[in-house]
């Protein structure tokens, strides 16, 4: 079994997902993490989209629940710096959060609680209108500073081809990864081309036989046989 460091793990949903289908991801990393250094950002699928609609305030509602929840963890494990594990575009909110710059009027002072960030299948590279707010906003103020302060892992699957010559599989992944960016012939996980999850200055890993979608019945991010091949940059 690997050896994993035994930090406190907050967890951040993707967009669009909500806090109860991370269940799964827990129980995976409790093999290597007692279960009570693990919590999950709680979120529901309101806080994505707001009421009325607004779904460019989630990265504001979902940032308010990821500081209690970080706040929460520091609190109960002084002295150890919470690892923030981030799936799909939760990823981007998480880097908002601990980039401490005003993002539509919210600021937070992390002020060391946090160590470490590892995203799963996060595109940082997307024409897609929502999910530019957050990438705009990143690499405006990301600089060499932040990955001097955290360390910072972006996995992503490349198990899956897009095609329009190719079967079902391969035809809806090109519709997927033309939605992310202006090439669907890509490899990804199914919903995010691989090479959109690159990001300069973090430690960029790429998987096998991963999918994206926390749906039952796969091997997504957040199952066993998918955190047994991301749990060594944890």
């Amino acid at each position: 079994m690997a050896e994993v460091r035994q930090n406190p793990v907050v967890i951040v949903p993707g967009v669009l997902f909500w806090d109860s289908l991370y269940e799964v991801m827990r129980e995976a990393l409790s093999t290597w993490i007692p279960a009570e250094k693990i919590a999950i950002v709680p979120v529901n699928l309101l806080d994505w989209l707001g009421f009325p609609p607004s779904p460019e305030r989630s990265t504001n509602r979902v940032m308010a629940a990821l500081d209690r929840t970080v706040r929460a963890m520091a609190s109960r494990f002084p002295g150890e710096p919470v690892t923030i594990v981030a799936h799909s575009g939760g990823g981007t909110v998480a880097m908002i959060y601990l980039l401490e710059r005003p993002f539509q009027g919210d600021v937070y002072a992390v002020n060391g609680l946090v160590g470490r960030l590892v995203t799963l299948g996060t595109p940082f590279h997307t024409h897609e209108h929502f999910a530019k707010i957050k990438t705009d906003f990143i690499f405006k103020h990301l600089g060499p500073e932040f990955f001097q302060k955290y360390q910072v892992v972006s996995v992503v699957s490349n198990q899956y081809k897009g095609s329009l010559d190719g079967g079902m599989i391969e035809k809806m992944c090109y519709m997927f990864y033309r939605g992310v960016t202006d090439d669907g012939n890509l490899a990804g996980d199914g919903v995010v081309p691989a090479r959109s999850c690159f990001l300069d200055g973090a430690k960029n890993v790429t998987i096998l036989e991963c999918e994206h979608l926390p749906a039952p019945h796969t091997k997504w991010y957040g199952t066993k046989d998918g955190v047994e091949q991301w749990i060594e940059w944890l």
